[in-house]
């Protein structure tokens, strides 16, 4: 409108327009021409395309594409689900439905547990609204409206989440008069939502509380487009195939024994094997690189846990201790207090920093049986721990060698890509952080040049920092494309400080260390959890807990087979023999679904001329080699680490 105030709006990409003040985000997405726009970030802050501009700002559009627009499009999809079983089952009672990493789930109070043909109504009737495209709209109603509402409708569980929302006015979605209680934002309309697929449910306890209600959690899953949804369904699949409790059991690896006790991890033989592969891989590469070993006991006395802090921020994960000559014992939650202690055994001098101590060392977490899950989350953790001391001039050079120890590791067991997070403080918080600001801005400053220096993009994440230091995390991708947290690089002003560590200076007076807590696996029982879904049990050969199986033709090639599995074993090689009386073609079909790089056949022939018949569990036949032949050309594999 002519005379009409304007304001500016700027873009990414450096752009700007003008546009009259409490013009939509809708509509500045159609004079931009955007399209797929779900959402958009004004200054900071996600908004709904409903939202008006009403003075200058910098404005984002988000999509699918986008992790923040998935999120806010499966928080849609959430509430659609939502619709859904209200429709269906009016007597249900709505709790809790946030997005996830993958899609989204609700907790829901139905009565009764959902049964398959449930689901499947859920979800016919989820496409049903989707198609009717409702539009999707924020409403504010007084809070004490809110509560009568939830009264009215007898919805107990938002009512309790009520209480904990201190605004006088709160924040509700409407869709076709399905009203949800939710801060936003949300996508504009249900059309958006094309491709649906509810998953299945499960047991929640609500609060995570197992003294109150069980709920009925349901998990789905939505994109813009169906061959979106096929191809998630398609990557599904193969994630089950590849799901590492499965094949550890087929494979004999692992197990977990109720027996024992949950989350309570026996390696079985060929487990064994592997996991001791990557441990004699890291002790070669840390020694390199000038790391010391030490072995620390399993509990101490409560006092040390108070005096590090570990008991008042974790008592909730820690296991209840035990009595000893008048004195509590507590099991290790972490390694940390007991390196430090070794640090702190004897004076050091400028001169012999940094010290780096490692360790394979098992700590003891509590975890709630309901979130157990195989190897990925365990009570039992071998963590392959390090901690650094080293002067804070120093934290440069070791963050950068700290980042390509993590990078050649993670490479030689197949992990390629990767995405870094550098978690800092949040300067507006100052409070919540331990240590000087002048010594945070150091630290952080070394962090961020050490990143710099390697040349990984990283992205900066203001407010996710430790209370007692900034950090770096690297998730890697597997096969799958899925990302893992696997290395943790994280500063530590507040042990050095809690446990009065000094060096010697050049001035002869004592200075505080700064301390690197370093894990670059995380743990032994995850990472071999996610590797065996990267390699879907296939290991490459240098982990491969049997690397040869030979296969004699007949019983009576059965004392060449043994001869050549004795001349593998004295190469260093992992090697079996099948002395089974079955075919061939069943001894080759069993090495394969055992997962074994190199199958051997040895029959008249190759017992005459000291030879074997190779087969590649991927590669098929790869001909006849004479045996020595084959040995120099296997172990040249392993020192490859292919």
């Amino acid at each position: 409108m002519e005379g009409s105030q304007t304001v500016r709006v700027r873009f990414p990409d450096g752009s700007q327009v003008e546009v009259p003040a409490g013009t939509p985000l809708a509509e500045v997405a159609r004079l931009r021409g955007e399209e797929g726009v779900l959402a958009a970030v004004v200054d900071g802050q996600a908004r709904d395309l409903s939202a008006r501009v009403e003075g200058d700002a910098e404005v984002r559009f988000l999509r699918f594409e986008d992790p923040e627009g998935r999120q806010i499009y499966w928080h849609s999809s959430a509430h659609l689900l939502a619709q859904a079983v209200k429709e269906l089952f009016p007597q249900a009672k709505l709790a809790i439905g946030p997005p996830i990493e993958d899609g989204f789930y609700y907790d829901i109070d139905v009565g009764r547990p959902l049964e398959p043909e449930d689901l499947q109504r859920i979800e016919d009737r989820m496409r049903e609204l989707a198609a009717r495209d409702q539009v999707i709209e924020r409403v504010e109603l007084p809070r004490a409206e809110a509560v009568r509402l939830y009264q009215e409708m007898g919805e107990r569980y938002k009512l309790e989440l009520l209480e904990g929302i201190p605004d006088e006015r709160v924040s509700f979605y409407r869709q076709d008069g399905f009203l949800d209680m939710c801060r936003g934002p949300h996508i504009p309309r249900t059309g958006l939502i094309r491709a649906i697929k509810v998953l299945g449910c499960s047991g929640a306890y609500w609060r995570g509380d197992e003294r109150r209600e069980m709920l009925q959690r349901v998990y789905g899953i939505t994109f813009p487009e169906p061959a979106q949804l096929e191809a998630y369904l398609h990557r599904l699949e193969e994630a089950k195939r590849r799901d590492h409790r499965r094949l550890g059991r087929e494979l004999e690896l692992f197990s977990i024994e109720d027996s024992i006790g949950p989350g309570l991890v026996l390696w079985h033989p060929r487990g064994a094997v592997v996991r001791r592969c990557i441990e004699e891989f890291l002790r070669a590469e840390l020694d390199r690189r000038g790391y010391q070993w030490v072995y620390t006991p399993h509990v101490a006395r409560e006092e040390l846990w108070e005096r590090s802090g570990h008991l008042s921020w974790y008592r909730d994960n820690m296991f209840s201790g035990i009595e000893v000559e008048g004195q509590r014992y507590l099991v290790k939650p972490m390694n940390c207090p007991f390196h430090v202690a070794i640090y702190a055994s004897r004076t050091r001098s400028y001169r012999e920093l940094p010290v780096r101590l490692a360790e394979f060392g098992t700590v003891y977490r509590y975890e709630r049986s309901g979130v157990l899950h195989g190897l990925l989350r365990v009570r039992m953790i071998t963590q392959d721990d390090a901690h650094i001391f080293c002067r804070p001039d120093q934290i440069e050079e070791e963050i950068l060698s700290l980042l390509d120890l993590a990078f050649s590791v993670h490479r030689a067991f197949g992990f390629e890509t990767y995405e870094v997070m550098l978690s800092v403080r949040d300067p507006a918080q100052a409070g919540r952080y331990a240590g000087a600001p002048e010594v945070w801005e150091r630290a952080e400053a070394a962090l961020e040049a050490a990143l710099r220096r390697h040349g990984a993009p990283y992205t900066r994440a203001p407010g996710e920092a430790n209370f007692y230091g900034p950090k770096i995390d690297v998730y890697f991708h597997d096969a799958l494309g899925r990302k893992w947290q696997l290395t943790t690089v994280q500063l530590d002003f507040v042990l050095p400080e809690r446990f009065d560590l000094t060096y010697v200076g050049e001035d002869n007076r004592p200075h505080r260390p700064v301390m690197i807590h370093r894990a670059l696996l995380g743990s032994l029982e995850r990472f071999l959890g996610i590797l065996i879904e990267h390699h879907a049990g296939a290991f490459p050969l240098w982990l491969a807990p049997e690397q040869v199986r030979v296969l004699p033709v007949a019983d009576r090639h059965g004392d060449y087979a043994q001869q050549v599995r004795d001349r593998l074993r004295e190469a260093g090689l992992r090697a079996e023999v099948d002395l089974r009386s079955e075919k061939v073609a069943k001894k080759i079909r069993d090495a394969q679904v055992n997962k074994v790089p190199y199958m051997l056949v040895v029959g008249d022939r190759e017992e005459q001329a000291g030879a074997v018949a190779v087969r590649h569990r991927s590669r098929g036949e790869l001909g006849t080699f004479p045996l020595e032949e084959f040995v120099v050309r296997v172990l040249d594999e392993v020192r490859q680490r292919r």
